[in-house]
Formats: C-alpha cells, sequence, structure tokens
C-alpha cells in the first residue's frame, strides 16, 4: 500500500522500514509520536493473532521514540520524572514507568533502558514527552543533555523468535531475562537487544542505532526467519486486550492517574525521594481511585469495531465506564475489552452491559487480566 491516503510532510515521518512494510503489502497506517505505524496487512487480525501465537513475526516499531538523558544529572531527571523507584536499576535492565504531571495526570508509560550510570534512554509511548524532559532539565537547571537520538526499534516476536534470533545472534541471546538487554553485534557495530515486546508471546526489540542500516536490517531477519514461516506484522487487537497491554490515548490520557490504570505497585509513597505530582499522588491514594482500568467480555455475537468507545452501563442502566478498545476473541469466543469502570463497579465477575454502535445491549462481566 502506499502512503497516498496521507497528506505527507516532515510533519509525518517515514521510518527505516517503510519501504519493505510497503513491499510486504501493509493495507493501513496509524500515526504516532509523529511517524507511520503499520497497523494492517493482506491476513485478517484473527489469522495474524493465531500466527502471533504460534510462529514468528517482524515489526516496524520504529514509532517508539527514544528520549536519551545523558550526563552527571541524569539519574536525577529520570526518577523526578517517574513515581516508581529506579534506585536499584542495573545496566542492561529495563523498566516499565509511569510518566505524570503535577496533577498526577498520565503523561506517557515509557519502556526505561539503562546504558550506564549516567545515561538512560525512554523508549515512549504516543506523546511528546521530549519536551516535558526539556522543560524540566531547564527548570531544575540540570546538568544534563536530553535529545531524541537516530534508534528505530525492530521488533521480533512470537514463540519462534527465540529459535530465529538466536540462528542470527548467538545463543547468548536466549540467556537474556525478560526487560534485559545485550549488545550484538550487527553490520560490524554493536547493537542493543532487548528481550521485550508489545505482545505476550514472547520477543525481542532490537534497538538499531543508525536509520541507514534499517532495510538491510529488515532483510537479515526476513530471509533468515523463512524456515520459521515468518511474517510481517504489526501490534494485534485481540492479543494485546487478552493480555492487558494497554494503549496511550485509547485506555487511559492525561485525566488517570497511575492508581486508575493499575500502576500501585509502581508508585512509591515513602520520604525516599521526590518526584513530580507526588503530593497529588498521595491524596489520590488517601481516598482511592474513582475508577479502575478492567478488562470486559460481553457477549451478542462478533461485535462492530470500536473506532469511538461503548458506553458501559449496570444491569440497572447505570453508567460506569466505556470500552475503549474492544474486539471477538476468537479462542475465548467472546467480546474482549478494556473499559476504565467505575469503583462499586470494577469487582471480577460485576456484571455488566456494553453497549454497541448496532445498537445492541449486550450482556458482559468485569473479567481480570489476563483474559
Amino acid at each position: 500500500m502506499s502512503t497516498a491516503g496521507l497528506n505527507m510532510s516532515r510533519r509525518i515521518r517515514r521510518t527505516p522500514y517503510t519501504d519493505r512494510v510497503e513491499y510486504h503489502g501493509v493495507k493501513g497506517f496509524s500515526v504516532v509520536n509523529h511517524m507511520l505505524l503499520p497497523k494492517a496487512y493482506k491476513t485478517s487480525v484473527e489469522d495474524d493473532y493465531w500466527h502471533l501465537r504460534s510462529q514468528v513475526q517482524l515489526w516496524d516499531v520504529a514509532v517508539q521514540r527514544q528520549i536519551q538523558i545523558s550526563g552527571k544529572d541524569a539519574y536525577r531527571l529520570v526518577q523526578f520524572m517517574t513515581p516508581r523507584d529506579l534506585s536499584d536499576v542495573k545496566i542492561g535492565e529495563c523498566r516499565y514507568i509511569p510518566v505524570i504531571d503535577e496533577n498526577a495526570g498520565m503523561l506517557n508509560d515509557p519502556v526505561l533502558l539503562k546504558l550506564a550510570d549516567d545515561k538512560y534512554w525512554l523508549s515512549i509511548a504516543d506523546s511528546d514527552l521530549l519536551l516535558w524532559a526539556k522543560g524540566l532539565k531547564v527548570g531544575m537547571n540540570l546538568e544534563v543533555q536530553v535529545d531524541e537520538p537516530d534508534v528505530s526499534p525492530l521488533a521480533v516476536q512470537g514463540p519462534l523468535s527465540f529459535g530465529l534470533m538466536s540462528d542470527l545472534f548467538g545463543s547468548n541471546i536466549g540467556k537474556l531475562g525478560y526487560f534485559e538487554f545485550g549488545k550484538f553485534e550487527i553490520f560490524g557495530k554493536k547493537q542493543i537487544i532487548a528481550r521485550s515486546g508489545y505482545s505476550k508471546q514472547g520477543g525481542f526489540e532490537i534497538y538499531l542505532e543508525g536509520s541507514s542500516y534499517g532495510g538491510s536490517l529488515w532483510d537479515l531477519i526476513w530471509n533468515a526467519g523463512q524456515e520459521y514461516d515468518i511474517r510481517p506484522g504489526c501490534p494485534n487487537l485481540i492479543e494485546r486486550i487478552e493480555g492487558g497491554l494497554m494503549s496511550y490515548g485509547n485506555e487511559f490520557t492525561r485525566s488517570n492517574n497511575p492508581l486508575e490504570c493499575g500502576f500501585n505497585s509502581l508508585c512509591h509513597f515513602g520520604k525516599n525521594f521526590d518526584y513530580v505530582g507526588k503530593s497529588a499522588l498521595i491524596e489520590i491514594a488517601k481516598k482511592g481511585p474513582r475508577k479502575k482500568l478492567c478488562g470486559v467480555k460481553f457477549g451478542g455475537g462478533k461485535t462492530p469495531p470500536c473506532g469511538q468507545p461503548f458506553p458501559v452501563t449496570s444491569k440497572e442502566g447505570l453508567p460506569i465506564g466505556s470500552v475503549t478498545s474492544g474486539i471477538y476473541s476468537p479462542r475465548l469466543k467472546v467480546n474482549v475489552g478494556m473499559s476504565m469502570i467505575k469503583r462499586g463497579y470494577w469487582g471480577n465477575g460485576t456484571q455488566l452491559v456494553v453497549h454497541t454502535p448496532d445498537g445492541m445491549a449486550r450482556e458482559g462481566v468485569v473479567s481480570k487480566f489476563p483474559l
């Protein structure tokens, strides 16, 4: 597919892999962090789902832009940005962190990589977190550099990714623990590869430094993956919802706080360190969140696409939330969704009603992740 349906300009950037995904039949794009994110290929979402669960896929996820924070005060800045305690993070480890504003509103939920004691990357979701980090640097007068390096992640996801990546980079790559990374030689240069990814099926993310290597890296993995039935892919909506992998801008925004998102264990309320929004988050914790992100299963046959949130009511008809991502699961043989549910109704097993745009009122139930 061509990107002719988009008015392309410098405001919407192609990735180092866009030529390859177009060659392999991409059917549509979304825009994340001002870059093109493949959203579908020739196969159906359901076929793609089954393949991801059993084989291996190659994903262009260069939209996961990196914020590089380096220098004398690097740790001070990254710790000030998040309520998660980072004091025990070792070089070579990743951490999933909430980033909040002065009102404890969620600004982003990046993965932090510690490259050195004075150098970190934040692999961000869809918001301009670079500008927030630069503003904090200036306001706090820190000795730190905040930049976006030329780094373009490429994901290899699925259970067969371990065999494929071992073939390419040696057996040591299989020794990486979950959310750990190492450096492996690619085209004569050491590159970071992490055991991570936006699926629950296992896999790796290659943090390629140097856009000029993009096409060659794609071809290297694609050619080696032929014996593993490799396919081009992208984050799969069915698999994402079943696994409880939320999406910034869909499941939560700046109007939500970490406790509503279920990040209680990632929030430090002690006196060890300070961070933006700490006092606000403490007040929210005292009162308890007013709503919480939950899994939802609902019937009525295959649901229409969830282009707009589906209203959710109690059995008595009271508004209690909305499904922000929803689709039919061929494995569970029921519709699955993610929804912020009002306090008093979020208990596992609570019955509710999901109202879809086809006019149906579908009976459902609150369900724990993973579904």
